[in-house]
């Protein structure tokens, strides 16, 4: 997935106001073990919610959103 880096700088997480990034093989793999069909997100800088990208487009609904339970 490719986002320019203009529109990246701009997006925010609806809930938090923390700027996004893409995701990583990496950094998905905790979201995956909750959302086993998720390939491709946005997650806020703090790496505790991700907001899917579904056919190019970031979803960025809070109710969409797939968050790492708080330790």
């Amino acid at each position: 997935m490719e986002i320019s880096p203009s529109l990246l700088q701009a997006l925010r997480c609806p809930k938090t106001k923390q700027r996004l990034r893409l995701a990583t093989e990496e950094t998905l793999a905790p979201f995956q073990a909750i959302e086993p069909n998720l390939t491709d997100a946005l997650l806020t800088e703090d790496l505790q919610r991700a907001y899917p990208i579904d056919d190019g487009f970031p979803i960025l609904l809070v109710d969409r959103a797939i968050e790492l339970p708080s330790v």
